[in-house]
């Protein structure tokens, strides 16, 4: 009689450890779970490295990219200037490249997170092209080159629920922070008044337009470096490096500077909307033998002093904060003593030790932010770093509270790792749209200021310049058809 044929169960039962291990191996490349469910809606699970790509390449998005890759993998960049780029391109050869962030965002599936660094003029549009794609976002400063802008990307955040990140990279760390516990621990008293200053531009500006239209150079695609911008013939007046000093492209030194400066003034007196803005530019200045005059509709000025008020917040009475560049510089105040700035006084690094504020400028670790209390005053130097209380009696009697405000992520902490530790999962970075949204609004507010040369009350909430009509025409701009948001 013939031995039955064994059952499907009773070969399972006889199959090697080694044929085991390699079948279960075998099962799981077809089992595994998507990444969109181990990490939950628009989350990556922590233990996966993220394909990110970048609009951007050469400049201040080199920085980013390699601070990024340093965990992660670059699948990707979009470059319309591959001169500039050039460096990075070779650094990254396994990276696609395009010239145009609008096809490798269509294109390319695997792509999780976008960096955007890139003129201010072409922020928002790649941001919100990502966020609608479900792709996480991290933006240089100024976030974006409107008020108008930096409203719907914040709301766009929100409702897409993916992580997000201004390029204020000071707001990641310790200093931030202190800012904030000093105030709150009510050292200086209540703070009335703040003074802030920077020596820039340290490029062209308040300048008529170019007359010359000079060939486009080879390796530039000019019609995608302009983007969402008024055709303007090509001109190195605007590229690679000079594109802030035009309102075209870009915000001028308020928009350079002011996310950084203005940072810890913002959180530590936890500023909302400004009730006023103000300023006051030149409009007319000697260069050679010509007389340059109301260059400001298209060239922003070659310095100016913007001055906003705040209404009161909970215990923290109405505030009047002043910003000053090209050169230009708040009087000293009264009550402070210059030769009490002395060097070594300030937390973790050198106080002022120049009397004169025009030297202390010159230094980027020299106190460049007054905040002026009724008790005392505290300095502090760009991204809130450097602090120092005055008069000096305050500083010895202050206890600096015990460190643990910058955390410890992956390849070390910085301000593209706090991103994307959460981009994957974690909590929100620190400078997400949440925070860089409303912020870049008051900093961008300045500029409605500068080009109106009125005072311009403002109603927050509702993006609207109450007293001078015309002044709206500032808030929001117009998009070249294929570049709008």
């Amino acid at each position: 009689m013939k031995e039955k044929k064994k059952s499907n169960k009773q070969k399972s039962m006889k199959i090697s450890r080694r044929s085991f291990l390699g079948s279960a191996a075998a099962a799981a490349a077809f089992t595994i779970v998507p990444r969109h469910v181990l990490g939950g809606q628009g989350r990556t699970p922590p233990s996966d490295k993220l394909n990110i790509a970048s609009v951007g390449a050469g400049g201040r998005a080199s920085a980013s990219i390699n601070a990024c890759a340093a965990t992660e993998n670059i699948v990707a960049l979009s470059e319309v200037d591959t001169e500039r780029g050039a460096a990075t391109i070779e650094k990254f050869p396994n990276a696609k490249l395009y010239s145009d962030y609008r096809e490798m965002l269509e294109k390319q599936k695997d792509i999780e997170a976008v960096i955007i660094a890139t003129p201010d003029h072409m922020h928002a549009p790649p941001a919100m092209m990502a966020m609608k794609m479900g792709k996480h976002v991290y933006v240089e400063k100024p976030l974006t080159h409107t008020v108008y802008e930096a409203r719907k990307l914040a709301e766009t955040a929100r409702e897409t629920k993916v992580a997000t990140q201004m390029g204020n990279q000071g707001h990641t760390g310790e200093s931030v922070p202190l800012v904030c516990k000093i105030i709150e621990d009510g050292a200086i008293g209540p703070v009335r008044e703040v003074l802030t200053w920077t020596n820039r531009p340290i490029w062209p500006q308040g300048i008529y337009r170019p007359r010359e239209t000079p060939r486009v150079p080879r390796m530039m695609n000019w019609d995608l470096w302009l983007g969402p911008a008024p055709y303007r013939p090509y001109h190195p007046v605007y590229a690679p490096f000079n594109w802030r000093g035009w309102w075209d492209f870009g915000c001028g030194a308020l928009g350079d500077m002011a996310c950084h400066v203005l940072d810890h003034v913002y959180s530590g007196l936890k500023l909302g909307h400004p009730t006023s803005v103000e300023a006051c530019v030149p409009t007319a200045y000697e260069e050679g033998s010509y007389l340059q005059k109301n260059t400001i509709e298209e060239s922003c000025p070659a310095a100016s002093i913007v001055v906003y008020r705040f209404p009161a917040r909970g215990n923290m009475p109405p505030v009047k904060v002043s910003w000053y560049d090209g050169g230009l510089l708040p009087p000293w105040p009264e009550e402070l003593d210059p030769d009490e700035l002395l060097p070594g006084r300030a937390f973790g690094g050198r106080g002022g030790g120049a009397p004169a504020m025009q030297q202390q400028m010159r230094r980027r670790s020299m106190p460049n932010t007054i905040f002026i209390g009724e008790k005392g005053t505290l300095m502090a130097g760009q991204y809130g770093t450097n602090l120092q209380l005055l008069p000096k009696e305050l500083m010895e009697k202050y206890v600096k509270p015990k460190s643990g405000a910058q955390r410890e992520g992956p390849g070390g902490e910085n301000h593209q790792q706090n991103w994307i530790r959460a981009c994957k999962g974690g909590e929100p970075a620190t400078s997400n749209f949440d925070y860089s949204g409303p912020f870049t609004e008051v900093v961008l507010l300045g500029n409605l200021a500068i080009r109106s040369g009125r005072k311009l009350y403002w109603d927050g909430e509702n993006l609207k310049v109450t007293n001078e009509p015309d002044a709206n025409k500032y808030v929001s701009k117009e998009y070249r058809e294929g570049f709008g948001l």
